[in-house]
């Protein structure tokens, strides 16, 4: 391989998965403050392709061509200048967002600021690892800027989807107790995770003061279009958050994201490495099929995370 390209899957315009395409692209750049990652795994999350789809023109200016993905499992290839905390060979992974959108993690070498970086759990497969950091932070934080502790008994919204999975593990690590909602066939694996599940759904509200008859302390939504519910089974003084829902803000919740923080993710490691929290993963996929792990996405039936193996 030329050490001035790397293979990567980029587009060139806002669409559907036909837009993407294999292409050879100039290495990134390492700024200050940087390292370089040689990308053994990336993950697939739906934000991804709700970009590359437009989603996000209003928020964030894309640069083309556009390699998209945000999570990365790899060894730092070099340092760049004022980035003492790594070196070459360290095996890292990342929320690697920044500022615009255009050098992302489907390729084989990605440029991450050291801010979001942290050390790959040792327990971790690559491939597990790649799917901790969006999901796995975006739980994290919001859960933790609830406070959330063991007082507490959480509600997850959509517990067993790919962020609320981590939110349920996250929350009994923290010492909550959890309730939470999925379809009947995901509560056996919720029930391993140490959760209650319920049904959603018509009676989601009497289902859930069945089992906490003083309301809820937390209420961690990651679903939408479930205020109602949340406000009807939240015990005064609780507190509830939305990363889908910006009308929580009326209802004296958060409305929030997921931010890029290495400190973060490495707590979120050692949950790992002391086996409190596992990464599921659905299926992998080759590089150059990222469009199918794409639609395998959009499809939103996979329990678990979708996987690329750079």
């Amino acid at each position: 391989m030329s050490q001035d390209t790397m293979r990567a899957m980029a587009y060139e315009t806002y669409g559907g998965t036909e837009v993407l395409a294999e292409t050879r692209l100039p290495m990134p750049k390492v700024a200050p403050g940087e390292v370089l990652v040689r990308v053994k795994c990336a993950a697939v999350n739906p934000v991804d392709w709700k970009i590359m789809a437009g989603g996000l023109d209003g928020l964030m200016d894309a640069m083309y061509p556009v390699v998209p993905g945000w999570d990365v499992a790899g060894t730092v290839e070099r340092v760049g200048i004022d980035a003492p905390e790594f070196k070459a060979g360290d095996e890292v992974i990342a929320y690697a967002r920044k500022d615009y959108v255009h050098g992302g993690t489907f390729a084989e070498f990605v440029s991450v600021p050291v801010r979001t970086l942290a050390a790959k759990p040792a327990s971790l497969s690559w491939q597990e690892a790649a799917g901790l950091p969006l999901a796995g932070l975006t739980a994290y934080q919001l859960l933790t800027r609830l406070g959330t502790g063991k007082d507490d008994t959480v509600l997850v919204h959509a517990a067993a989807g790919g962020v609320g999975s981590f939110a349920v593990q996250i929350a009994r690590a923290l010492g909550a107790r959890v309730i939470g909602t999925a379809s009947p066939r995901n509560h056996d694996r919720l029930r391993e995770l140490g959760c209650e599940p319920v049904e959603y759904g018509d009676g989601l509200t009497e289902r859930v003061r069945a089992l906490a008859p003083d309301g809820v302390s937390v209420v961690a939504d990651f679903v939408g279009g479930v205020l109602d519910v949340t406000t009807a089974v939240l015990a005064a003084g609780g507190r509830h958050a939305s990363i889908t829902d910006h009308t929580v803000m009326g209802a004296g919740g958060q409305w929030m994201w997921v931010r890029p923080v290495g400190s973060d993710l490495a707590e979120l490691g050692r949950l790992a490495d002391s086996g409190r929290l596992t990464v599921p993963v659905a299926k992998t996929f080759p590089l150059s099929e990222l469009a199918a792990a794409f639609e395998l996405s959009q499809a939103g039936h996979t329990a678990g995370k979708i996987i690329v193996e750079v």
